[in-house]
């Protein structure tokens, strides 16, 4: 996981040292990541996720020795995706339009929500609680600011931290709006993207000043 945020971890396994084995850990965790989706983290079994994954369970024995593993890598990459994402975006985010921009922060939260209960049952299940939390969500918060100093480099560094602050509280409307009918979906995202797209052109404007 990224260095702003620390796990409490189980014993990890096997590093796979070849591309196949780095293959079937992807896998693993596809799968484990399904079933914990669709049982919550008591109900799932070493024995099914090495089943849907067509793994021997000796193999997943020996790249994660627990269901605590497995959930400890499933939560590390979850934070890796989302701060990496987030950097990716920042490389681009100079030569992006605002209107892009806002659209790229929703489907970067959309990518988020469709993990987001399962990641949540987790950190709620290996005891992680409301630290690790609050700390990926400083993370994200961080993340956020610094891309936002790159699409706005006139706004100082506290302006790009409560700003920040407010898209991430904005944008966690996402989940509920992604649940709605697909035609309705579509109208409410365009909805938001315009909404965000203003927001972000406000603070590019300058001040007004008094007469």
């Amino acid at each position: 996981m990224p260095s702003q945020i620390e796990l409490k971890t189980a014993t990890s396994g096997q590093a796979p040292k070849r591309q196949r084995g780095h293959i079937r850990v992807a896998a693993i965790m596809d799968e484990a990541s399904a079933v914990f989706a669709e049982k919550g983290y008591d109900a799932a079994t070493m024995t099914e996720i090495a089943a849907r994954s067509g793994t021997a369970i000796g193999s997943l024995y020996r790249f994660f020795p627990s269901k605590e593993a497995i959930a400890d890598a499933l939560l590390s990459r979850y934070a890796e995706q989302a701060l990496e994402g987030l950097a990716e975006l920042q490389h681009n985010a100079a030569d992006l339009t605002l209107d892009s921009l806002a659209g790229a922060l929703i489907d970067f939260m959309l990518a988020l929500q469709s993990r987001r209960s399962m990641v949540l049952t987790l950190v709620d299940a290996r005891g992680a609680g409301l630290d690790v939390r609050q700390r990926f969500r400083e993370a994200l918060r961080a993340s956020v600011a610094s891309l936002l100093r790159t699409a706005l480099p006139a706004i100082s560094e506290a302006k790009s931290t409560v700003m920040a602050t407010i898209l991430l509280h904005t944008l966690k409307a996402i989940p509920a709006i992604a649940e709605e009918e697909p035609a309705t979906r579509s109208v409410l995202l365009a909805e938001f993207r315009e909404l965000l797209r203003h927001y972000l052109t406000s603070a590019k404007a300058p001040p007004e000043t008094s007469a």
